[in-house]
């Protein structure tokens, strides 16, 4: 029996799609629970709204980069979500902000407490 190009591409096709299946079948996947956050800006004040809508719970953290050089940048406590929790965080500048995110810390095995 002859093997054509054509059925030995589509051999090779069928193998590759067998061992990635099986491949990412035998990994475990970790998914990470992060809560929903945006951020809004106003003048010289940021403020980062989150709600979790997961069963685990998460610590976020504002962190906010001022535009001037002498105004100290600013990151602000922990804050816990937990599940269906809501939080907003705070803080400002003295003058103009450069950029705002929300940083995340999912917790584990803190479901129901």
């Amino acid at each position: 029996m002859r093997t054509t190009r054509r059925s030995a591409s589509v051999l090779a096709s069928v193998a590759l799609l067998l061992w990635t299946s099986s491949t990412a079948l035998s990994q475990p996947r970790s998914r990470t629970y992060e809560a929903d956050c945006r951020t809004v800006v106003e003048g010289s004040w940021a403020t980062g709204f989150c709600h979790n809508p997961y069963p685990e719970t998460d610590r976020v953290r504002l962190h906010i980069e001022c535009e001037r050089w002498w105004d100290i940048d600013v990151d602000s406590a922990p804050v816990e979500i937990g599940p269906a929790g809501y939080a907003e965080l705070t803080d400002r500048c003295w003058k103009e902000i450069r950029a705002v995110w929300v940083s995340h810390q999912p917790l584990r095995d803190s479901a129901g407490t």
